[in-house]
């Protein structure tokens, strides 16, 4: 019960998100420029975030110490 609740709440930001996405990509009064930079940022931010939270699941994985207390 509790993952669903996560689930449809996750959805949800996201699907704000979005919308607040599309607002702010299709304003015409925001300059041209301003909106390619913002995208590359956001572009550049979710392909770092994939490639850490890939990396942690790979260290995770092969952790030999997981049982031990440290």
């Amino acid at each position: 019960m509790t993952n669903a609740v996560l689930v449809t709440i996750g959805l949800a930001i996201l699907v704000l998100i979005g919308w607040m996405a599309k607002a702010f990509f299709l304003a015409v009064e925001i300059p041209i420029l301003l909106r390619i930079l913002v995208g590359i940022v956001i572009v550049g931010s979710v392909i770092l975030l994939g490639i850490v939270i890939k990396d942690k699941l790979k260290q995770d994985k092969k952790d030999d110490f997981k049982g031990v207390d440290r």
